[in-house]
């Protein structure tokens, strides 16, 4: 099969096509082939040797997938998964992603949507199970409670609004452009921060929020901890303006008995992402097909053009999600 491999710690015109033996199923596994896989900034960091493979895990870069099954292995006890061959699916997976056929955890697939179609569908697993995750499971978010969401145009942030806004909340973003914010009004947004001419700490008079989700830190901390309601949460998912952040103010964390805590997915164990698209699944995949729920495709691409979806990702110049296309 042909997978895309890469020189690792390169620029991004070293991802290039190569050839490699297809997988080999383990316990529990099934074969999916891979019509379209979703870029991560996971996968750039990996590609740059900051971010290796979980262990035990495929080296081949990609973390979500859409297809259809193309072979079965043999579940726990022996008897035969529950999906059948030819069945169109998308996966969450720890590596792998970026080649014609990936070995998936037989409890990480999810049938395709009926109105979402293969290239849209492999932008939904990382991003919407992320923000899934960080929302209501680590932020521990209720209906008719406000959240604030920086880097909203981001492909977690438009998934983070929409789930937000299906369970009944208020939503504020902080993006870079009025370009931007407009595709967080979009998908359901009510307030808009543009934080290149706006300090979104002094844009809440009106009250705080009670869950923020961060990929910035940095100078970040304590604004957040200034607008963040008593009990609140801050979840940290990425360190855009670096690994250290603000001198924490003490007083203030302790004043609103605030929760700041850190979360990734890939991580995860076998058994927590299982849970974890399981409850996904019961709330939400239903959203999909009645168009409540959207996956956002920024641009969709060929495999002859992956370094371009590194390169772009790497400068932050994406609203939603980059997609590649074997066909």
């Amino acid at each position: 099969m042909q997978f895309i491999d890469y020189e690792e710690g390169t620029a991004t015109d070293t991802l290039f096509v190569n050839d490699t033996t297809k997988p080999t199923l383990k316990q529990g596994q099934v074969l999916v082939k891979v019509h379209s896989f979703g870029i991560n900034r996971a996968d750039t960091l990996q590609r740059q040797g900051k971010y290796p493979a979980p262990k035990g895990e495929s080296p081949i870069l990609g973390l979500e997938v859409s297809g259809e099954i193309a072979s079965l292995g043999m579940s726990a006890d022996n008897e035969s998964s529950a999906w059948q061959i030819g069945d169109e699916v998308f996966a969450l997976v720890a590596g792998g992603g970026y080649a014609e056929y990936v070995a998936v955890n037989s409890e990480h697939i999810m049938p395709k949507p009926k109105n979402v179609d293969m290239p849209s569908a492999a932008g939904i697993a990382e991003v919407f199970l992320t923000a899934y995750q960080s929302l209501f499971q680590v932020g521990g978010l209720k209906p008719g409670q406000r959240v604030l969401i920086h880097a909203g145009a981001s492909a977690v942030g438009l998934a983070a609004i929409q789930l937000a806004k299906a369970d009944g909340c208020h939503v504020s973003v902080t993006a870079s452009n009025e370009k931007k914010l407009a595709v967080c009004e979009k998908y359901g947004a009510d307030r808009l921060i543009n934080y290149k001419t706006q300090n979104f700490a002094e844009c809440f008079e009106q009250g705080g929020v009670d869950v923020i989700i961060d990929f910035v830190a940095g100078d970040y901390l304590n604004r957040n901890l200034k607008i963040l309601n008593a009990d609140g949460t801050i979840v940290y998912l990425a360190m855009l303006a670096g690994r250290y952040a603000d001198k924490l103010d003490m007083a203030l964390m302790l004043a609103k008995r605030a929760t700041i805590t850190g979360s990734t997915l890939r991580s995860r164990s076998d058994e927590y992402k299982s849970a974890l698209i399981s409850d996904f699944c019961r709330r939400f995949l239903i959203h999909f097909d009645n168009g409540d729920l959207r996956p956002v495709i920024d641009t969709q691409y060929n495999v002859k053009d992956i370094a371009l979806t590194h390169e772009r990702l790497e400068r932050n110049d994406t609203m939603g999600k980059l997609v590649v296309c074997w066909d």
